[in-house]
């Protein structure tokens, strides 16, 4: 008689209740949970699914045929069979399908020449390259996020000057019909001079340069020297209109790009914060980074890489303590968070009140009329910046020691504090910004005749814009002076001198993080100063030029990669993140200045307008009939509710389609759960099989030894083992 083993793999009929596809786990789960009624139509389905999965098969074939043969997942021979195939698919086509085909191979090859030819036009190719092959993606991702706001910078200067800058600069080298800026209040038009008279210092000539004042306050840097309204030429120049619609473009043009390079990021995001055991499976199979030429290197991406896993092993054996606590261990620990929490709002409290006051202070010395000595007008000139960079330092060492009290798992310590850095240093512009808007808009105890302190500032975006050109030059002298004065001689100290605190001091770090922080409150001061320092923009790119190599010179020679890495895979995204909310919270005070407070009425553009967003709808008055009833029903209620009704059913369509998305790939990811558990069932059946076949085999032999005496040996056939694939 035959063992249930053999009965299985027996090549002749056997019953139906005993087949071996109904004893896959995957079937009689599916049994379980469906419903008597749907039982019978989900068999033959899931029987298919579990085994052969023919559905899939098919429908991923057909969506392999549209790729090169070459990016397919199968063998060469089954690569040249393939190929074979659509050769012989090709041949039977008309000539219009032959047409179709080779236009559709020109072009994509065309596309890939093209994507070729852009990579090797790159900014800092070779230079980003041997940062990788030195130090990693990691590293990596701050470079490329620099050379990203290189080009970003260059994009918005080249807006700038094209409509804004050029046209100016045309007017004065040929002959047009120009109509100036002017206003009829006499008492708010008095500009006077700020250029130094008579027989100058060649330090005052460095204030001037440093500060923004002297003689180039008048020049092609400022929003005052823009005082044209219309270019009379073959066509009606507006500038004013050119001024402000640059002004919204270059901020929308930064959103949508921000936003585009941060979908992938995110995606990538979500896929590793999906599933912990997914993320632990890529860092042992697959974290390795394979650009990694240099030995130093390779140790410490050892090093981080089982960083890494202690991390979150860490994090693993955090979240389980937190889930046994008591609830007086709940109350102990959110007190103890409550009470460092108001520490740090009152440790920001603070860093803002002593901003606010040195704006208030720089702001009356400045206007005294009093002379001083070289040092003693810089210090008073850059005193809002030097306590803002004070505060940028000292607060991010007061965050990292109190947030090692409230008991938070590393990863959560890292963005916690991050976002705590990045709210002081955005924060604290919004105050230089706020503390110079209420000097500007208090007129002392009189009123103000002309909307603002005319008196003091005659032209207060002038006034403005200085100010985020001192925070730009000083930011840039700080990095300059730090790489020089700090790290170079750092590195020489700890490679010469041999001394236990020398050692524990160590080399200097690349925190990947902290430098991405700099670069992000420069790009800040540039969205908010481009409306009132047109040439900001093209004065940070040469700044982030000039620190890209200071960077990547200081990076070789001095630092070493940071203890606790960054991955760049969440880094991208958080980098990005980071800068859209700059973005956000440099597009606040540009709006208000446009839309609320008074234009000065002796410089720039808008003069004959209260603010200058009523330039838009005088604009809008003068154009034709048609157009212009166009443009005032797409800022009419009804188009903007409408606008809004149809936003919000594409966005419920968009998450409804995101949630059924999550659900078929939650399916496939118990089918594949399954399949491996239908894998193992199969392995331990064909075990068994083999074992029964060898003792039936040795039971055989046995009595063929003990019958061959007697003369006689029966010999059974050998059994054909078959499974299907």
């Amino acid at each position: 008689m035959m063992d249930a083993p053999d009965a299985v793999f027996w090549d002749r009929p056997a019953p139906a209740g005993h087949l071996l596809l109904d004893q896959l786990p995957s079937y009689q789960s599916l049994l379980y949970r469906r419903k008597s009624s749907a039982r019978r139509r989900g068999s033959g389905r899931s029987r298919q699914l579990s085994v052969s999965s023919g559905k899939w098969a098919e429908q991923t074939h057909s969506g392999e045929e549209l790729r090169p043969v070459r990016e397919l997942p199968k063998s060469m021979q089954d690569k040249r069979r393939e190929k074979q195939q659509r050769l012989q698919q090709g041949g039977a086509l008309t000539g219009w399908g032959v047409w179709r085909l080779n236009a559709r191979r020109s072009l994509k090859r065309l596309k890939e020449d093209g994507a070729d030819l852009l990579s090797a036009l790159q900014l800092w190719r070779t230079d980003i390259h041997l940062i990788e092959g030195m130090f990693g993606t990691g590293i990596l991702s701050y470079f490329s996020f620099l050379r990203f706001l290189v080009l970003l910078n260059f994009i918005m200067f080249l807006l700038m000057f094209v409509f804004v800058m050029l046209p100016v600069i045309l007017t004065s080298h040929t002959p047009h019909n120009i109509t100036y800026s002017s206003t009829n209040v006499s008492e708010c038009s008095g500009y006077p001079a700020s250029s130094r008279q008579g027989l100058v210092a060649f330090h005052e000539h460095i204030t001037d340069l440093l500060s923004g004042t002297g003689f180039l306050e008048r020049t092609y840097l400022f929003y005052g020297y823009y005082n044209l309204e219309f270019i009379h030429s073959h066509f009606t120049y507006n500038l004013p209109l050119a001024y402000l619609l640059t002004t919204i473009s270059y901020l929308l043009l930064s959103l949508v790009w921000i936003v585009k390079r941060s979908a992938a990021g995110f995606k990538r995001k979500l896929i590793q914060d999906e599933d912990r055991f997914q993320s632990f499976c890529n860092k042992i199979f697959a974290g390795w980074d394979f650009c990694i030429t240099n030995e130093t290197a390779a140790r410490l991406k050892r090093s981080s890489l089982l960083y890494e896993m202690k991390t979150d092993l860490e994090e693993e054996r955090i979240k389980r303590r937190m889930a046994n606590r008591t609830r007086g261990e709940r109350c102990r620990i959110y007190a103890l968070r409550a009470t460092l929490n108001l520490f740090v709002m009152a440790v920001l409290v603070t860093c803002f009140y002593c901003i606010y006051m040195a704006t208030v202070f720089s702001q009356h010395k400045r206007v005294e009329e009093e002379k001083r000595a070289f040092l003693q007008e810089l210090v008073v000139e850059y005193l809002p910046s030097i306590v803002i960079t004070l505060a940028n330092f000292i607060t991010p060492l007061i965050f990292s020691l109190i947030i090692t009290f409230e008991d938070y798992s590393p990863a959560f310590e890292i963005r916690f504090t991050l976002m705590r850095c990045v709210f002081m240093r955005l924060a604290s512009i919004g105050v230089l910004l706020f503390s110079l808007w209420v000097q500007i808009t208090s007129c002392g105890s009189s009123n103000c005749p002309c909307g603002y302190n005319h008196q003091f500032y005659p032209c207060w975006e002038t006034h403005v814009g200085q100010e985020m050109y001192k925070l730009v030059i000083f930011d840039f002298l700080i990095i300059a002076a730090v790489t020089v004065f700090v790290e170079f001689p750092r590195k020489i100290i700890v490679n010469h001198c041999n001394h236990g605190l020398v050692r524990w001091w160590g080399q200097q770090e690349f925190a990947v993080p902290q430098n991405v922080l700099e670069i992000v409150y420069g790009q800040t001061i540039c969205w908010i100063g481009t409306f009132y320092c047109p040439l900001l923009p093209a004065i940070n790119t040469v700044k982030y030029v000039l620190v890209f190599y200071l960077k990547k010179v200081s990076l070789v020679s001095n630092c070493r990669p940071a203890t606790r890495p960054f991955r760049a895979s969440s880094s991208h995204f958080f980098f990005l993140v980071v800068l859209l909310i700059g973005l956000a919270l440099a597009s606040v005070p540009v709006i208000v200045s446009i839309a609320e407070i008074q234009a000065s009425r002796a410089c720039g553009p808008f003069i004959n307008y209260s603010t200058s967003w009523q330039v838009v709808p005088r604009g809008i008055s003068q154009l034709p009939q048609g157009l212009r009833s166009f443009l005032l029903a797409l800022a009419s209620e009804a188009f903007a509710v409408s606008f809004f009704v149809i936003t919000c059913l594409g966005m419920f369509y968009v998450i409804a389609l995101a949630g059924a998305h999550k659900r078929v790939i939650e399916q496939l990811r118990d089918q594949l759960a399954m399949e491996g558990r239908d894998k193992r069932f199969l392995i331990q059946k064909l075990y068994q099989a083999q074992q029964a076949t060898f003792r039936r085999s040795a039971d055989a032999k046995g009595l063929c030894r003990n019958r061959s005496e007697a003369g006689l040996c029966l010999v059974e056939p050998s059994v054909v083992l078959e499974t299907q694939a």
